[in-house]
């Protein structure tokens, strides 16, 4: 999907913006490459800005490609830790904000790594709440990616594919209340090589809640004891998927005062929520 926001500014020398203003190329491996409409420096570069880690930065060299126009590359092999990067322009003395011009993320739709890989590493540029240009980057070893999720009566089935780790026989989803270690519900997950599929109830899951509002994390468990692994939603083309990814409300039991849903976190990974209607 090629998302745009405004055109791209004029690419002469002299007519580059005092704000400048990136164009992004995502690819498939995790590879970002800024084409920034920006006036020359000698020592200009393209800073990432770890939101919220001060000193955390990522420096890029700017190269001219034509005139007003200068190129950064951040490659799929530069680490970029998990989190939020705001774009900066440095040179001259100067620490500008990028505002985002054409992002291209066709590369990123579908996308289906080998589930042998040990690592996978998303970078998704997009438009902050502000209009300034930023990275949302992730990087699991391993990762269960989410896919389809069916509903049932109270309940719902969730289909995925993991990579970089098989689970075996014996794997179960354990669903965590958050802010109680000692809450955990566990169901058992089937599927072949690395597909999983597991069905959740959610009765069970709003048992004693007396009323309270509560969010269910997801993890897939191996029966061998190796760590546990958070179920989420990376391999798109989409930086937030909460307000997008919208699932039934489903009441839970016949009083009428329980109801629960799915939905992904600010990091994307998947929760269910039991409440109130």
């Amino acid at each position: 999907m090629t998302t745009s926001s405004s055109p791209t500014p004029p690419a002469a020398g002299d007519d580059a913006p005092a704000v400048p203003r990136a164009d992004c190329t995502a690819d498939s491996a995790g590879g970002v490459t800024f084409d920034v409409a920006v006036a020359a420096a000698p020592d200009a570069a393209l800073v990432l800005r770890r939101s919220g880690r001060a000193g955390e930065d990522v420096r890029l060299p700017l190269t001219p490609v034509s005139p007003g126009r200068l190129r950064a590359v951040l490659p799929s092999t530069v680490d970029l830790p998990e989190g939020r990067w705001e774009a900066h322009v440095y040179g001259g003395g100067a620490d500008l904000t990028v505002r985002p011009g054409i992002r291209d993320l066709r590369a990123l739709v579908s996308r289906t790594p080998d589930p042998r890989t040990e690592a996978v590493a998303v970078r998704i540029p997009y438009a902050t709440a502000d209009g300034s240009l930023a990275v949302r980057s992730w990087r699991r070893a391993p990762h269960a990616e989410a896919g389809d999720i069916l509903f049932g009566t109270g309940s719902m089935t969730v289909e995925g594919r993991l990579y970089g780790a098989e689970l075996g026989s014996g794997a179960v989803v354990e669903a965590r209340l958050r802010g109680d270690r000692d809450r955990v519900h566990r169901e058992p997950v089937t599927g072949a090589e690395h597909a999983f599929s597991f069905t959740l109830p959610y009765t069970p899951l709003a048992a004693g809640r007396d009323g309270a509002k509560q969010a269910w994390d997801l993890w897939l468990t191996a029966a061998d004891g190796t760590p546990a692994i958070r179920v989420g939603r990376l391999l798109d083309d989409i930086a937030d998927k909460q307000p997008v990814f919208k699932y039934p409300v489903l009441p839970v039991g016949d009083d009428g005062k329980t109801v629960a849903f799915p939905y992904y976190t600010l990091d994307n990974d998947l929760t269910v929520q039991i409440g109130t209607p």
